[in-house]
């Protein structure tokens, strides 16, 4: 069985389950937030990834261009760290391997997500599929 921890000296996660995506993402709002040009995220059906400690998260809007959507950013209230992505309908909490502490045995991402020629950067070609959106078969779960 997957056992997978991340977070930060004041606040973990946990997880006894694979997540039910887990892809390289290439939106706008990623790039905003983390900065980086490619995102690997991964999704946990919302009760899969346990916090030990929430009453230590700062929530603030993933993106900020939709305050009010779904995805809130929890980043440890004490240090900064981000810990994860909670959705406010608990259909899922999203986990960035690389920036939220988690192991370097992590998964890894099983196609690219949201890649678009007006990026202005070469398609991907790492042999894992390359979508528009989500993979084809994906559709979020139900609130828990």
């Amino acid at each position: 069985m997957a056992e997978h921890n991340g977070g930060c000296a004041h606040i973990h996660t946990h997880s006894s389950a694979e997540p039910i995506d887990n892809h390289m993402c290439h939106c706008n709002v990623c790039k905003a937030v983390t900065g980086q040009q490619i995102t690997h995220v991964a999704f946990f059906n919302y009760s899969d990834l346990e916090v030990d400690h929430p009453e230590l998260l700062k929530r603030q809007p993933f993106n900020k261009d939709n305050p009010d959507g779904a995805l809130e950013l929890c980043t440890c209230s004490v240090c900064g760290t981000p810990i994860l992505l909670d959705d406010k309908q608990h259909r899922i909490r999203v986990a960035v391997p690389n920036l939220m502490g988690y192991e370097a045995s992590f998964p890894k991402a099983t196609y690219h997500a949201f890649w678009d020629t007006t990026k202005g950067y070469a398609k991907p070609s790492d042999g894992r599929p390359v979508f528009e959106a989500f993979r084809p078969e994906f559709s979020m779960p139900q609130p828990a």
